[in-house]
């Protein structure tokens, strides 16, 4: 299934398997949108893997949605220098630029209010600052609603 993925310049995010045999994959492309043509092929090559007449089980294939957090490096490489929203795990919210990210951790481009010596307002501070891993909750694609 694996090869099957990647012949359509995508890859895999999760597959999800419920108590009932409810199969749900789970992929993202490499370089722009999941196609339903990309959906109805993944399904149509796992169906031909697995008898209906001997396993019962409902398939659904799709894409990651905009509003959910990454699950693999793949997604978080692929998100390099675009916005995101990073949820730390000590509470804060931060909205930036990733601009690195391995099995470490991620890199994010970001300004805070800060108090700034010598100044009586805070003033907007400029980081690019590591996060590892373990200190972070999820990290998804920053979407601007208007």
């Amino acid at each position: 299934m694996q090869d099957e993925i990647v012949a359509r310049n995508c890859f895999l995010v999760e597959i999800n398997v419920s108590k009932d045999n409810d199969v749900e994959i789970v992929i993202e492309s490499e370089d722009g949108i999941v196609t339903l043509d990309d959906c109805v092929e993944l399904s149509r090559k796992f169906e031909e893997k697995f008898d209906r007449e001997k396993e019962d089980y409902s398939l659904t294939v799709g894409s990651a949605g905009l509003d959910q957090p990454f699950k693999v490096l793949r997604q978080y490489e692929k998100a390099v220098g675009s916005e995101v929203r990073a949820l730390l795990k000590d509470g804060r919210k931060l909205k930036g630029i990733l601009t690195g990210a391995d099995g470490n951790g991620i890199t994010l481009q970001y300004s805070v209010k800060e108090a700034v010596e010598g100044k009586k307002k805070k003033e907007l501070v400029e980081h690019n600052d590591f996060f590892p891993m373990d200190t972070v909750n999820a990290v998804m694609p920053w979407i601007e609603v208007d």
